[in-house]
């Protein structure tokens, strides 16, 4: 589930960064959160099935229920994008894109090492505490974003469009701040 959020957010970048083929890039993205959701289903399903874990039975399904989470604010965004027909994406959104990306090579790395034992597990900590402070970078992205929108020459409808699409990818750090805390 870490390495779809990672993939997911790779293509989410490339979206932003290289903006062409917009129809078939959200294509994937949603095929990636349908993958994603299978995953869940199979985690869910798996844990049904096993009676001792490696971990608390509900600590699992929290975790696999943010890392879903996270998977699912990038595919929205990337939906009100083609929806919406944004005709370019902003620098925010870029910036938020690429917080997004750390954020999921940060998770990946985490969960990576639940299936170490004795002390690397300690070395999640950190990576919990980093994915908190890239929350806060893109909350005041997120926070700027929605400033220049009232600042520049935008319409109303642009400023709705963006609105929705800045809560998502603002979201999508939430989520992995979530999957953090879980972590913790």
């Amino acid at each position: 589930s870490a390495s779809n959020i990672r993939e997911v957010a790779i293509r989410l970048h490339d979206l932003m960064v290289n903006f062409e083929n917009v129809p078939a890039k959200v294509q994937e993205i949603k095929d990636l959160e349908d993958f994603g959701d299978q995953i869940i289903h199979d985690i869910t399903h798996s844990l049904h099935r096993t009676f001792v874990t490696p971990i608390d039975r509900e600590d699992i399904l929290a975790l696999a229920g943010r890392l879903d989470d996270v998977v699912d604010a990038m595919d929205e965004a990337a939906h009100y994008i083609l929806e919406y027909k944004i005709e370019q994406p902003t620098e925010c959104a870029r910036q938020l894109a690429t917080i997004i990306i750390r954020c999921a090579e940060e998770l990946e790395r985490a969960i990576g090492l639940l299936s170490t034992k004795g002390s690397k597990l300690k070395d999640i900590l950190p990576m919990a505490v980093e994915i908190n402070r890239l929350e806060n970078e893109a909350d005041g992205v997120a926070s700027q974003a929605r400033g220049e929108l009232f600042s520049e020459n935008y319409s109303v409808t642009d400023v709705l469009k963006w609105r929705d699409i800045y809560d998502d990818l603002e979201q999508a750090t939430d989520r992995a701040e979530d999957a953090a805390d879980v972590l913790e």
